[in-house]
C-alpha cells in the first residue's frame, strides 16, 4: 500500500501513537507499505507555529524530518500536476492544505490516512477507523 499521512496523523504517529486507531498503526508499522508525508504538511505546521496556533518547539520541523528519515517515510514534493488537480477539485471545504493533500493522493494514487471526514467527499480512499472503539 502507498499511503499519505495528513498533518494530524503525522503528529500523532510521531509523538502520540497510542491515539491512533489500530488500523492506521498497523499500516504505518508494515514495512511492505510505502509511507509519504507531503511537504505541504511541513509548510502548514510552520505557518501554525509562527501564528502561535500550535506549540511544537523550535526544532519541531527538524525533529519531524529526522523521524521521516529514520522510518523510511518519503517527503512528497508539490508538483505542477498536483496544483492542476487542486484547481479542478470541487469545493466541499476550503482548507488549502487539505485540498493539496487530496490532490496529491489522487494524482499519485495514494491512500490517505486521516480522520478528516471531508476527504472522502473528493473520491480519494481514506483510512481511519477506531477499531479500539468497536
Amino acid at each position: 500500500m502507498r499511503a499519505l499521512l495528513d498533518t494530524h496523523t503525522l503528529l500523532w504517529v510521531v509523538d502520540s501513537p497510542d491515539k491512533l486507531p489500530a488500523t492506521v498503526t498497523a499500516i504505518c508499522e508494515d514495512e511492505n507499505n510505502a509511507l509519504f508525508i507531503s511537504i505541504a504538511s511541513f509548510w502548514e505546521l510552520a505557518i501554525k507555529m509562527s501564528l502561535g496556533k500550535i506549540e511544537l518547539g523550535d526544532n519541531a520541523l527538524v525533529h519531524l524530518k529526522t523521524w521521516c528519515d529514520d522510518n523510511a517515510v518519503q517527503l512528497l514534493p508539490i508538483s505542477l500536476s498536483h496544483c492542476q488537480q487542486v484547481q479542478i477539485l470541487p469545493f466541499h471545504h476550503r482548507d488549502p492544505f487539505d485540498r493539496l493533500l487530496i490532490a496529491q493522493a489522487l494524482c499519485d494514487q495514494l491512500v490517505l490516512l486521516s480522520a478528516d471526514e471531508h476527504f472522502a467527499d473528493y473520491g480519494v480512499e481514506v483510512i481511519w477507523k477506531h477499531s479500539k472503539d468497536t
